[in-house]
């Protein structure tokens, strides 16, 4: 395999990360990556300041040189349609993912969605970027489940998911609202999932009660979702061409997770501009020792929990075909780096 930049046309690395938390988006921040690929010739472009031709593939992820670290949904459903593309890392990090209600609903636990109506986004245009829709069906799944109830005890509504970019220089900013918020505060459902900084932002500037916390529950498959857990995907031309760059990029995050258990102040800073929102909407999307959790591991326990997701989204028609999860995972260079970082 090559291991100088002249003996393989891959010139540039690229990075491109969801508004969460994300051990690569920390590294980025402190200019760690741009660090670590300046000895090898290398710069790195980030999709989020990119133009639509390019920040495209933070859902294909067809482009040689190209890190992801984001959603599942969109990793799962572009290697289900054949991008070539490996799995190089897992996290898994509590967010707060809430099934909202109207205060005074009624509805104060899993038990009493019994016959709620419940807001579900429409399909986009590709699978990819239906993850709005993904995640609001597991959401709603696994908060029945705790109830001992199922999807056939909820009416669906289906409402609008806004289909403006979300990654690149055109993406909208943080006045971009959860998809069912409105519709609930209508009254035209009685149940929404959400997650994250910004949609708690938002839940508390509507007025919104949480009928049910899903992460009050002791079985985190209760949570399997689009972020948890949340894949570390590289293309596999990268891997194959030039593996010590992507040793180098995971020990980039292994360095920002060490950073990350030792900085929670540091790290809601810095998240309050990663996930769009505001540090109130951070304290409370993100608690619990979070900040110590942001190392990737390809651990047989994480890799249960991705093909839970994956075979949900197989169920129900959001991947293209079936993906052999223990097969996509490429577990060496983590090891590596690993390695590299106790030494």
């Amino acid at each position: 395999m090559p291991t100088h930049a002249s003996q393989s046309d891959i010139d540039k690395i690229w990075f491109t990360r969801c508004p969460v938390p994300t051990a690569g988006g920390l590294a980025h921040r402190h200019g760690w990556l741009a660090e670590a690929f300046a000895p090898y010739g290398l710069e790195v472009g980030v999709l989020q300041d990119a133009g639509p031709d390019l920040a495209r593939h933070h859902f294909d992820h067809d482009l040689p040189g190209l890190f992801r670290e984001g959603g599942n949904v969109p990793a799962l459903a572009a290697r289900a349609e054949g991008a070539p593309t490996r799995l190089i890392g897992l996290t898994w990090i509590e967010e707060w993912q809430s099934i909202l209600v109207r205060p005074g609903s009624g509805i104060r636990g899993p038990q009493d969605l019994r016959g709620a109506r419940v807001a579900l986004p429409g399909w986009a245009r590709t699978r990819a970027q239906s993850f709005p829709r993904a995640m609001a069906l597991h959401g709603i799944k696994g908060a029945l489940a705790q109830g001992g109830l199922t999807l056939d005890d909820v009416a669906f509504v289906e409402v609008a998911a806004d289909i403006s970019p979300s990654v690149g220089r055109d993406a909208r900013d943080r006045r971009l609202s959860w998809p069912g918020l409105q519709e609930l505060v209508r009254g035209e459902v009685d149940a929404v999932y959400a997650k994250g900084a910004r949609a708690a932002e938002q839940a508390a500037e509507l007025g919104l009660a949480v009928g049910v916390d899903l992460d009050a529950h002791p079985d985190p498959a209760t949570r399997v979702n689009n972020g948890t857990p949340r894949p570390i995907t590289v293309h596999e031309r990268l891997l194959e061409e030039r593996p010590e760059l992507v040793t180098a990029f995971l020990a980039q995050t292994l360095r920002a997770a060490d950073w990350a258990a030792a900085n929670l102040d540091g790290v809601r800073e810095i998240l309050a501009g990663e996930t769009r929102s505001g540090r109130a909407g951070v304290h409370t999307a993100y608690r619990d020792g979070f900040h110590r959790t942001l190392r990737p591991d390809l651990s047989p326990e994480r890799l249960a929990l991705l093909e839970r997701q994956k075979n949900f989204l197989l169920l129900h028609g959001f991947l293209a075909a079936d993906v052999d999860v223990h097969a996509w995972a490429a577990p060496e260079p983590l090891r590596q780096a690993t390695e590299r970082r106790a030494a």
